[in-house]
C-alpha cells in the first residue's frame, strides 16, 4: 500500500512540475515570437519601404550613352539600392501578358517609353526626400517623366509608425500577462505543498533554508520551459528566414543572441521571483489561514 502511495505522490509531483514547465514554455516562446516582431519592426519597414519603384521614363531621342551613364551614375547614388533599364520592348511584352492581349496589333504601334526603375534605400523613403530625386531626375535634358506612388509613399510611411508604437504597447501588455501567467503557474504548485513550508518553519527551519529548495527547483523548471520555448523559436525563425529570405534574419546574429538569452533570462528570473514571493506569502500566513 505504502509503495502505491508513493508512486500515486511521484507521478501527481512530475505532473505538477510537467504542467509548470510547459506553462512556462508556451508563455515565453509567446513572448519571444513578439520579440522577434519588435526586433525586427524596422526591417520589416524597410522590407516594405524598399519596395517602392521610381520610374524614370527616357525620351526617344535618348542616346544609349546617356541612358548608360544616367544607370551607372544612378547605381553610384547613395539613396539607389538597384536601378534596372527596361526597354519599350520588354515593358510591351509584359504589359501585354498582364492584360492577356497584344495591344499594339489593335493600335498598331507601340506607346511606350524605354525607362529605369529604381528602387530607394528604406532611409530616403520619404515624400520630401522622393520629391527632390524625381527633381533631380526630371532636370536631364533626356528624361520625358518621373514617375512614382506618391500618396502610396505617405500611406507606408504613416502606418509604420503606428504599428511600432502598437507593437511596442502589445510587448508591453504581453510582458506583463507573462509575468502573471508563470507566476499564477508557480503559486499554483507551491500552494499545494504549503503545510509542508508550515511544518518545516514550526520545527526551526529558517526561511532562507525553506526558500532554497523551492526556488531553485522553480528556477530548473524555468530553464527547462525556456529551453523548449528557444527550440520553438529557434525553429520559427528558420521557417521564416526560409519563407521570406530578403528579411535575412539568420544573418542578424547579435539581434538573435539578444533575443534567445533575453527569453532564457526571462524564464529564470520569473521563476525566482514568483517562487521566492510565493514562498514568502506562506511563510508568513498564520497555520489556520493555510486551509482558506
Amino acid at each position: 500500500m505504502s509503495q502505491y502511495i508513493e508512486r500515486y505522490q511521484r507521478r501527481k509531483l512530475i505532473s505538477s512540475y510537467f504542467s509548470v514547465a510547459l506553462s512556462i514554455a508556451l508563455v515565453l516562446f509567446l513572448l519571444g515570437v513578439l520579440g522577434l516582431l519588435v526586433l525586427n519592426t524596422k526591417k520589416l519597414a524597410d522590407h516594405f519601404k524598399e519596395q517602392i519603384t521610381i520610374s524614370v521614363f527616357l525620351k526617344d531621342n535618348a542616346k544609349p550613352v546617356e541612358i548608360d551613364q544616367l544607370q551607372k551614375s544612378l547605381m553610384l547614388a547613395e539613396y539607389t539600392k538597384s536601378a534596372e533599364y527596361i526597354s519599350k520592348e520588354d515593358a510591351a511584352e509584359q504589359y501585354s501578358e498582364d492584360i492577356g492581349e497584344n495591344f499594339e496589333e489593335f493600335l498598331g504601334y507601340n506607346p511606350l517609353k524605354n525607362s529605369i526603375d529604381v528602387n530607394l534605400k528604406a532611409d530616403f523613403v520619404s515624400p520630401q526626400q522622393i520629391d527632390e530625386i524625381a527633381e533631380e531626375l526630371a532636370a536631364k535634358a533626356y528624361v520625358d517623366e518621373v514617375s512614382y506612388d506618391k500618396p502610396l509613399i505617405s500611406l507606408l510611411n504613416n502606418n509604420a509608425r503606428k504599428i511600432s508604437l502598437w507593437i511596442l504597447i502589445a510587448s508591453a501588455v504581453f510582458t506583463i500577462m507573462a509575468v502573471l501567467l508563470i507566476n499564477s503557474s508557480i503559486r499554483l504548485s507551491i500552494y499545494s505543498k504549503r503545510f509542508i513550508i508550515k511544518t518545516m518553519q514550526m520545527v526551526g527551519a529558517t526561511k532562507t533554508f525553506i526558500r532554497r529548495p523551492f526556488i531553485w527547483t522553480n528556477i530548473k523548471l524555468g530553464m527547462a520551459g525556456a529551453f523548449v520555448a528557444l527550440i520553438g523559436l529557434g525553429v520559427l525563425v528558420y521557417y521564416i528566414d526560409k519563407s521570406f529570405p530578403e528579411l535575412d534574419l539568420l544573418q542578424d546574429y547579435i539581434v538573435l543572441i539578444i533575443l534567445f538569452v533575453g527569453v532564457f533570462g526571462l524564464g529564470v528570473i520569473i521563476s525566482w521571483a514568483s517562487t521566492h514571493f510565493a514562498t514568502q506569502r506562506f511563510l508568513n500566513l498564520r497555520t489556520d489561514d493555510l486551509y482558506y
